[in-house]
């Protein structure tokens, strides 16, 4: 060891000083901006209104609402949401990301006609079939061309036994005069309380949900109203 080289300890010294700095700082910026990615686009009345599937999880440890004005009808914008999912039309969002970590998801800029048949029972996936976690929904309602709910393909048990959340994902359509309307999407869920199950399902969680919905959001806006 040369004489300018810091001892051992101190390097172990700083890079956990280093960590705990980045840690803090991390945390700090997730709290002061908690309300905007929980409530991004939505007005005060939309976040805090019940909406159909609050009821899958009435007990929800998380749980968020988006909104976003789309310059298209409710029937311009509805093909968009059936046809969404892993080996169907995609997500919207940023594909690389998502096939970063093997979701191969490959979102289509097309209404396809094959894609939209879906009805209550069906399964949506976020991640291919074999997938584990098995990351996927089970459509709970489907109100054409206005309301389309996501729930979970499982017992609550069930899933605190497999270790996953328990979800729903709640996507509405209101018409807001004859050519545009409000897309609001509620995300929610619960899940076996522990530390690291609180950090990854709700804080961890946060800030990531927020960065591929809004992306999702705004995709089938501009795919909505390109179509238009």
């Amino acid at each position: 060891m040369t004489p300018s080289t810091p001892p051992p300890h101190r390097l172990l010294v700083g890079t956990s000083l280093a960590t705990l700095i980045a840690s803090l700082a991390a945390s700090a910026w997730v709290a002061a901006h908690w309300r905007r990615m929980l409530q991004w686009g939505a007005t005060d009345a939309e976040a805090t209104e019940w909406i159909t599937g609050d009821d899958i999880v009435d007990t929800p440890k998380y749980r968020s609402t988006h909104a976003v004005t789309i310059q298209a009808p409710v029937r311009a914008v509805w093909p968009w949401l059936v046809q969404m999912g892993q080996g169907r039309g995609g997500l919207y969002s940023y594909d690389w990301l998502e096939n970063l970590v093997g979701c191969h998801i490959h979102s289509i800029d097309r209404v396809d006609p094959d894609l939209q048949h879906l009805a209550v029972g069906d399964i949506v996936r976020m991640v291919p079939e074999g997938t584990q976690p098995p990351l996927r929904f089970a459509v709970a309602t489907i109100t054409a061309p206005y309301l389309l709910v996501l729930g979970p393909p499982q017992t609550r048990a069930a899933a605190y036994a497999a270790h996953v959340p328990y979800p729903s994902w709640t996507f509405r359509l209101e018409p807001v005069g004859p050519e545009r309307c409000r897309l609001v999407v509620r995300f929610q869920n619960d899940f076996a309380p522990s530390p690291l199950a609180w950090m990854s399902n709700k804080y961890a969680l946060a800030p990531i949900h927020l960065l591929m919905e809004r992306k999702m959001m705004l995709g089938i806006k501009r795919r909505a109203e390109r179509t238009t």
